[in-house]
């Protein structure tokens, strides 16, 4: 199975965002219920039984953590995200790795869209500029093991574990 362990996420402005990068951007869009932070990509695991017991230690963030300004990985851009610099992340990815998890070089953020082909670099950087301290949505405080299913429509996620809750949260 190919795993990984994210918190969803909830973008209150994704469809204006994609809109706004119409003509600009080209490339493939995440599903806005696919969208999500990762702690850590674990690749192809069989048995889930050691996970789950790593994941008991984590606790979960103790609120929804807010998603401003959007961003990009690679020269020229291949990625555009969206970005948060909260410190509860960084302390919640040294739990991780108290935990045994390896998050090497981990940055907070959420893919939003892999970009084939930049059309308008200006307007592009433009819109980059028009989102910066916005607030775009929220990290949710819950952390689950997903398995990622790929296929010819795209990936599918399914939920395999939630870590502990804070009583009073729902899922």
């Amino acid at each position: 199975m190919r795993l990984f362990v994210a918190s969803p996420v909830v973008m209150d402005h994704y469809i204006a965002i994609r809109k706004d990068f119409e003509g600009i951007i080209e490339g493939k869009w995440v599903k806005e219920k696919n969208l999500h932070l990762t702690w850590v990509f674990l690749g192809d695991i069989e048995d889930i039984k050691p996970l789950i017991g790593q994941l008991n230690h984590i606790s979960p963030l103790e609120n929804a953590i807010d998603i401003s300004d959007l961003g990009c990985f690679g020269r020229p851009p291949k990625i555009l995200y969206a970005k948060t610099q909260e410190q509860p992340f960084f302390h919640k990815a040294k739990e991780f790795a108290s935990a045994g998890f390896k998050l090497d070089g981990f940055q907070p953020h959420i893919t939003l869209c892999r970009i084939k082909k930049i059309h308008n670099h200006k307007a592009y950087n433009k819109m980059i500029r028009h989102y910066q301290g916005k607030i775009l949505g929220s990290v949710m405080p819950q952390i689950f093991l997903y398995q990622s299913i790929l296929d010819e429509k795209g990936p599918t996620y399914k939920r395999l574990f939630h870590g502990k809750t804070i009583k009073g949260q729902k899922f």
